[in-house]
């Protein structure tokens, strides 16, 4: 028997600017909403427990430490790559500079709370 990832917790300053961000970015709706204050969205018509991973956006004053030791990595599903960026920009994602060349098939960006993600080039199959 093995586990599968169920949802990602995101801790937040602003859950729900990360919700509406996260949602536009993913296709994703809001699933429900905690008396303190914590967001969880995920697919439509499906919500926690499908195929994909719902996001829980946790609020927390505590600041962040660093670079995040793990991010999000999203690709493309109905778009090339470079359409996809412009459309992540657009809705508030920034690029980063983690040390990259120049060279990478992936594109650095950040959600508008600083937290890290890679859009990359492969373009997959809507679920």
């Amino acid at each position: 028997m093995a586990c599968r990832i169920s949802e990602l917790v995101i801790d937040c300053a602003d859950p729900g600017r990360l919700a509406a961000f996260w949602s536009e970015v993913l296709g994703y709706v809001e699933l429900g909403r905690e008396d303190d204050g914590s967001i969880e969205i995920g697919p439509p018509d499906v919500g926690f427990g499908g195929p994909q991973p719902t996001l829980v956006l946790s609020p927390s004053s505590d600041p962040r430490p660093a670079k995040l030791r793990l991010h999000i990595d999203v690709n493309a599903t109905d778009r090339d790559q470079d359409a996809e960026l412009q459309r992540l920009l657009a809705l508030g994602a920034g690029r980063v500079d983690v040390g990259q060349t120049g060279t990478e098939s992936w594109h650095v960006l950040a959600d508008p709370e600083g937290n890290e993600f890679c859009l990359l080039r492969a373009r997959l199959q809507p679920l």
